[in-house]
């Protein structure tokens, strides 16, 4: 980020409606604007969803990004206010995450690689119940799961389709990935897992002609895989701006009082 006495040079990016491109406009008139590879914060405007895709698309620059709610749940944005920008960007705090790498190899043979900020997830292509192997760190832990599907989340993902299928919910420090699975029917009790940050998880697919399954982290999906590794991306450090009352450890905190 640009020293605290510069004027930080200003990316803005916006969700695809009506209203977050007539913001961007009058942000950009308003703080000036440069491509994002030029940038020193990149400002996202949208939901979730958006910060998502802005993390993806410059995963590689490391450039600091700021979001700004004009979606629903908004979870990693902050308040809409188009006033005082400047100043909140000199006084916002920095969280720092690793996403996940899956590596996926389909019926074919064909590898795939591909990078995860929420999770990386498994789920059953027909109507048939998905049969699962599940080693972790070279260690077999079920060696038949029967169910609708599985996944690994980060903290950050933690609350988005993790929490929806039941699982834990991860403070950013934890140091911790959730195994969770979807809808599992056996061994009908197992409710999941937490693991070392540093696991290697290794899904494989059992009768995978029968029973097929997809892959997809976060929104890259692939189709009939046969194996999936997924581990933490260790090389890849991405940052987002919060404003200090928008505190991403509290709101996870908060997450799991919340009913």
């Amino acid at each position: 980020m640009a020293a605290p006495s510069s004027v930080p040079r200003l990316a803005f990016v916006c969700a695809a409606t009506p209203t977050a491109r007539a913001v961007k406009k009058r942000l950009e008139k308003r703080y000036g604007a440069v491509a994002p590879a030029q940038a020193d914060i990149i400002v996202a405007l949208g939901g979730d969803g958006l910060m998502l895709q802005t993390l993806h698309r410059n995963m590689r620059r490391r450039t600091p990004i700021y979001g700004m709610n004009l979606g629903t749940v908004g979870f990693l944005m902050n308040t809409y206010r188009e006033a005082g920008l400047l100043q909140r960007l000199r006084t916002a705090r920095q969280v720092t995450l690793t996403p996940l790498r899956m590596l996926a190899s389909d019926s074919r043979g064909r590898i795939f690689e591909a990078t995860a900020i929420n999770e990386v997830s498994l789920l059953r292509s027909s109507r048939q119940t998905a049969r699962i192997d599940v080693s972790i760190d070279g260690r077999k832990r079920l060696p038949d799961l029967y169910c609708d599907g599985a996944l690994v989340a980060t903290p950050a993902g933690s609350t988005a389709y993790n929490l929806s299928a039941h699982g834990p919910i991860l403070p950013l420090g934890a140091g911790l990935l959730a195994l969770t699975p979807i809808n599992a029917f056996r061994p009908r009790r197992w409710r999941g897992a937490l693991l070392p940050r540093h696991s290697k998880v290794e899904f494989t697919v059992l009768d995978p002609s029968k029973r097929p399954v997809a892959a997809a982290a976060d929104s890259v999906e692939i189709a009939n895989v046969a194996k999936v590794t997924v581990t933490e991306a260790t090389d890849i450090s991405l940052t987002l701006l919060f404003d200090p009352e928008h505190d991403l450890e509290e709101r996870i905190l908060k997450e799991q009082f919340d009913h």
